[in-house]
């Protein structure tokens, strides 16, 4: 991994807020910058509000407190950029594809399942995913994962992919309903036969 990922691992919260979305590290994030304006604040603004005892007794607390997250974030940080190369679970992704491709859409669908339990953000594994609901009649399924797909930042490189799965999915709509006016068309026309 290059080292310019770690440059996210020196401010509390970042890395999981960075490469994975997650919202509960916004608090750690903000009790930090709070920590470090007070400390600054009561250092060099008002250096008479707070003890210089306890300003330097906060810093070097922070200091010792920030040292200790930065060595356990940087441990994770594989994990947090990359969870379906460092989980023990074997990868499914490839299994999935071969199913997809042999039109064992049942099969298909468990696997990135299995995938996406590890690492729900998988632009490749929800793309399959989307097709596997296009290809079982699930369009409205599809349509919404293909939307939720697009939001996704890390989904950015698979624009062309997205664009051509929703142009399929357009047809497949469309096919879907052609079919069904041709048969209330029968339908109608079956019962004007009877009366």
């Amino acid at each position: 991994m290059e080292a310019k990922y770690y440059a996210t691992c020196f401010w509390p919260g970042l890395a999981e807020l960075w490469w994975r979305g997650r919202l509960s590290a916004l608090p750690a994030a903000f009790a930090f910058t709070l920590v470090v304006n007070l400390i600054l604040v009561a250092r060099y603004l008002y250096p008479g509000w707070i003890h210089g005892g306890l300003v330097s007794l906060a810093f070097w607390g922070g200091l010792i407190t920030l040292f200790f997250y930065i060595i356990r974030t940087a441990r994770e940080l594989p994990a947090l950029i990359n969870p379906r190369e460092t989980s023990e679970e074997p990868d499914q992704f490839p299994d999935a594809r071969i199913a997809y491709l042999g039109g064992r859409w049942e099969e298909a669908e468990g696997l990135l399942t299995d995938v996406l339990a590890i690492e729900p953000r998988d632009p490749p594994a929800l793309l399959l995913l989307t097709g596997v609901y296009r290809h079982t009649g699930r369009l409205e399924a599809a349509e919404v994962l293909l939307q939720e797909i697009s939001r996704l930042e890390v989904a950015d490189g698979w624009l062309l992919e997205i664009e051509t799965e929703s142009k399929r999915l357009t047809r497949a709509v469309e096919a879907e309903n052609e079919s069904e006016q041709s048969d209330t068309k029968n339908h109608v026309s079956e019962l004007k036969d009877a009366a």
